[in-house]
């Protein structure tokens, strides 16, 4: 092989090993502050949504974005949600309820647009969606961002879900929590040899 196509191949193989050895410190940060990726940087995370795993085209990913004066009226919404949910909800949660879309620069709620009774089953479109949130986490923290994928109550609440743009058997598949890490915690990873097994074509029934 000529010498400046084997060079060129080496730098290719060790800036995608940079990449894969960034993303091996990805974690999830509950704590954010600003700045938010915005303009090129959350058009770039967006599109990387985009690019997740979709068996039969579908396209069934959604994205809305929650920032600015709209996460005051979003926590009115997570208030009134969890008080149809429950009139006796304390003020504590609700304090929280409230509490979380103010402290959180940038809320990305991410969507399956389901269609039912299609040969693609349902389970397949949600878990598309999945793949597009984790997409995104990983686009965020390699641009030097910090995340969290939130679910809970809310996020499977009708109304929420409603006022979104998701009218069944459309559905949230999450909220993207995202902003800047006030601070970076070790995080312990979990053993490869806990989570990883090699078949050998000897176990279950044929």
């Amino acid at each position: 092989m000529d010498s400046s196509i084997a060079d060129r191949t080496s730098s290719r193989s060790e800036e995608r090993r940079h990449a894969l050895d960034l993303l091996l410190g990805r974690r999830s940060a509950g704590v954010l502050e600003d700045p938010a990726p915005f303009g090129p940087d959350l058009d770039l995370i967006l599109d990387l949504g985009l690019r997740a795993a979709d068996h039969g085209r579908l396209r069934p990913w959604r994205f809305v974005l929650i920032r600015g004066e709209a996460r005051a009226a979003f926590a009115d919404r997570l208030v009134a949600a969890a008080r149809r949910r429950d009139p006796a909800a304390p003020q504590a949660l609700l304090d929280r309820y409230r509490a979380w879309p103010l402290r959180t620069p940038l809320l990305i709620g991410v969507g399956a647009a389901i269609r039912a009774n299609h040969a693609i089953p349902e389970s397949e479109q949600l878990l598309s969606a999945g793949a597009a949130a984790m997409n995104m986490l990983n686009a965020i923290h390699l641009l030097g961002y910090a995340g969290m994928w939130v679910t809970g109550a809310n996020a499977y609440d009708a109304g929420i879900n409603a006022s979104l743009g998701f009218e069944p058997p459309s559905r949230l598949v999450g909220f993207l929590a995202v902003g800047t890490a006030r601070t970076v915690a070790a995080v312990d990873r979990p053993s490869r040899a806990d989570h990883v097994v090699e078949w050998d074509g000897s176990g279950g029934t044929a």
